[in-house]
């Protein structure tokens, strides 16, 4: 905990001793400063776990999860409008901004800054479950049989959002599923049952769901689910945070670009556009890393743009997830949701 204060004391003093700008240089300058910053900060959310976790005797435990809720909407807030500013100041920069640019279109049209436009649901599954099987090969094996990830629905259900945003709550909710799907079909023969995925879009929200036949959710874990700091396995989540003392990108790390199976890619070797680190290696860790973060973070990230997530659990069977995603930019979002979130 001393170390995540220490890590905001130096931000606030850094920031405020910077001077008004007012020219491109000045800019450059400030964002070179917000890079830094944003780079120091990888370490926030493990810090913050694994100080949760050791106060959970010297503190109650809804006390300690809406601390931890709390700060992370503020951390998402601060982020958000930091990556913004350094995502725009990239798109000033780009070579196709000038008049006598020889390419006059923009390869990353359709974001705004980190918003991506043209988000769609269908393919979005689709990355994240690639991304799912990949991990979950790696750590049980090729010869393993991984479940199918079925989609059905709206499949051209299309509206703005923060891809990573998106990403990560879908990839935890498929990691989940995929890896009880496996797990349980080890004692079972044939081949493992598929996760199906159905997508419904109204007029200001998109609603997934997640269904798995993965046996559920134990009757030990289930009270606990959505809570950073309390549960049976947390000295385990402990063990395993002491593993990630940075979540830095993986993505980023790799200095390569993110291509996902749209075609739309992201070059992330600019080192003025870093990645959200923290959830990209937290969407990126071995399968068999348990945090315990995954769910009660996935819920703050989607409760913060005025959505939601609820989990219903039929032990012996599977699971089903509910995911409802407000479609940003929408007339009827409920900005006052935020507000009072940030006001906090």
């Amino acid at each position: 905990m001393s170390h995540v204060y220490e890590l905001y004391y130096k931000a606030f003093e850094t920031l405020r001793k910077v001077r008004e700008i007012n020219t491109v240089d000045d800019n450059d300058r400030y964002c070179k400063i917000i890079t830094e910053t944003l780079q120091e900060h990888l370490t926030v959310i493990p810090k913050l776990a694994m100080g949760i976790i050791e106060c959970q005797s010297l503190m109650r435990p809804d006390e300690t999860d809406k601390f931890m809720n709390t700060l992370l909407r503020s951390r998402i807030s601060r982020r958000v409008i930091a990556e913004q500013h350094l995502a725009l100041t990239e798109t000033f920069h780009s070579p196709w901004h000038f008049p006598d640019a020889q390419q006059l279109q923009d390869p990353n049209a359709d974001f705004v800054g980190e918003v991506f436009l043209r988000c769609n649901a269908k393919e979005v599954v689709q990355d994240c479950s690639q991304m799912a099987h990949s991990r979950t090969e790696e750590a049980f094996g090729s010869d393993r049989v991984l479940p199918q990830v079925r989609i059905d629905g709206h499949l051209n259900a299309t509206f703005p959002y923060i891809l990573s945003h998106l990403q990560y709550i879908v990839g935890e909710l498929l990691r989940n599923s995929i890896q009880a799907v496996v797990e349980r079909w080890a004692h079972l023969p044939g081949h493992p049952a598929p996760v199906e995925v159905l997508i419904c879009e109204a007029p200001q929200h998109v609603i997934i769901r997640i269904s798995d036949q993965g046996g559920g959710i134990p009757k030990d874990i289930l009270p606990n689910l959505w809570s950073f700091g309390k549960g049976p396995r947390s000295h385990i989540h402990l063990e395993n945070l002491v593993q990630v003392p940075k979540m830095a990108a993986t993505m980023q790390e790799l200095k390569r670009s993110t291509t996902s199976t749209t075609g739309n890619t992201r070059n992330v070797n600019d080192e003025r556009r870093p990645v959200d680190g923290s959830l990209s290696s937290l969407t990126y860790r071995p399968p068999n890393l348990r945090l315990g973060m995954g769910l009660p973070m996935s819920r703050v990230y989607a409760e913060y743009w005025a959505g939601s997530l609820e989990l219903h659990s039929l032990e012996g069977y599977g699971v089903d997830a509910f995911l409802t995603i407000s479609k940003l930019g929408n007339k009827n979002e409920q900005l006052s949701t935020r507000a009072s979130m940030d006001a906090v």
